[in-house]
């Protein structure tokens, strides 16, 4: 696969899991394709190809350019994320920018739904439809467990422990995980695996998958940010949505309700518990909100 190729599998992964806006997909763009350049200048061409010392020179490289600091962080940030996909996709074995040090900048707080939100969304498939239920079943695991979305579509049958409501699941890097189901998710997950996904299945490869397309095919990442989208709008909801809200959503929601953050770390499946600590930002700034409601003197 070419250089361009990843790049715009990249790109697409960024906005359909991660939601990024489309200002940001274009800087992103633009730093990486510096990147991309940059290796091609150096004779690399296959991700197995980059080291540290190549990454470094980039780095340097950057510099010499005369970038403000907030550039060269936005750089190396692309640089780094572009990496870690790498690895993920299994296109490359060592992490060549993982020794790349930004400066230090304020984390932006991702977005959350409220749980009025969640509730609409959810509610809005047609469950009288056999894709109806398969939708429900979806967007129940999704808030359910806070997988991200590679780890629902792939999702096997020999992956869900009913007995015990609980999912095997493996995240980034093939690290397995044991995540909990709520009874709503557990509840809708039964019906659709009961009712929908034998006729969906038939006859056909499925690999095992638990979600499967009207073809009887494993989802792609733009299959469920569809059905996402879909049923957003069928909710009314404004909100800029993607898959990957429902993930900060099921954090949030934990730790308003006093869930113990190293729990909540657990089923989220973060390797380093400060990545899991965003989410107290985002419930402080609730508890602020609602100090300032109904406290008399807020």
């Amino acid at each position: 696969m070419a250089w361009q190729e990843l790049l715009n599998s990249y790109l697409r992964f960024l906005a359909l899991e991660k939601g990024l806006a489309n200002n940001t997909l274009f800087s992103y763009e633009r730093d990486l394709t510096r990147y991309l350049d940059f290796l091609a200048q150096k004779g690399v061409r296959r991700p197995e190809e980059i080291s540290v010392p190549i990454v470094q020179d980039f780095a340097t490289e950057l510099g010499r350019l005369g970038l403000s600091s907030n550039s060269v962080a936005r750089n190396f940030s692309a640089v780094r994320g572009f990496h870690k996909y790498l690895i993920n996709e299994g296109r490359a074995q060592e992490d060549a920018g993982l020794l790349l040090e930004t400066p230090h900048l304020k984390r932006k707080l991702p977005e959350v739904l409220s749980v009025e939100e969640i509730s609409r969304i959810l509610e809005a498939p047609d469950t009288e439809l056999p894709l109806g239920i398969r939708d429900r079943a979806i967007l129940e695991v999704f808030y359910g467990s806070g997988l991200r979305v590679s780890e629902v579509i792939n999702l096997k049958l020999d992956n869900l422990l009913s007995d015990e409501s609980l999912l095997r699941v493996f995240g980034k890097g093939s690290k397995e995980r044991i995540v909990p189901l709520g009874d709503e998710a557990m509840y809708w997950l039964k019906i659709y695996l009961g009712r929908t996904r034998p006729g969906l299945s038939c006859g056909l490869d499925s690999k095992n998958h638990i979600f499967l397309n009207r073809f009887g095919k494993p989802f792609s990442r733009m299959g469920v940010w569809k059905i996402v989208r879909k049923y957003v709008l069928a909710a009314n909801i404004s909100k800029r949505i993607y898959p990957h809200i429902f993930r900060h959503s099921f954090a949030t929601h934990l730790l308003e309700n006093g869930a113990d953050l190293r729990a909540v770390q657990e089923m989220l499946g973060h390797s380093d518990i400060s990545t899991t600590q965003i989410y107290t930002h985002i419930t402080g700034s609730y508890l602020k909100e609602v100090h300032k409601s109904f406290h008399p003197r807020g």
